[in-house]
């Protein structure tokens, strides 16, 4: 579980910056810094929800990770 969750907040820093290179890279241009915003939302929500369901099913016991 701590392996799965530690490479997700990896992706999500990964599109964070890809964002940043996209924002100052393209200047308004096109859309790819939007999606990569994007996909870091849905990364950090999944990140969000398997805390939750790894607390709630007892793969987190005590609230550590």
């Amino acid at each position: 579980m701590k392996i799965v969750v530690i490479l997700l907040l990896l992706a999500v820093i990964a599109s964070l910056f890809s964002g940043l290179y996209f924002v100052y890279k393209d200047k308004g241009e096109t859309n790819r810094a939007v999606i990569s915003l994007t996909i870091r939302i849905a990364l950090s929500l999944v990140v969000f929800l398997i805390l939750i369901g790894s607390y709630f099913f007892g793969l987190m016991p005590g609230g550590r990770l």
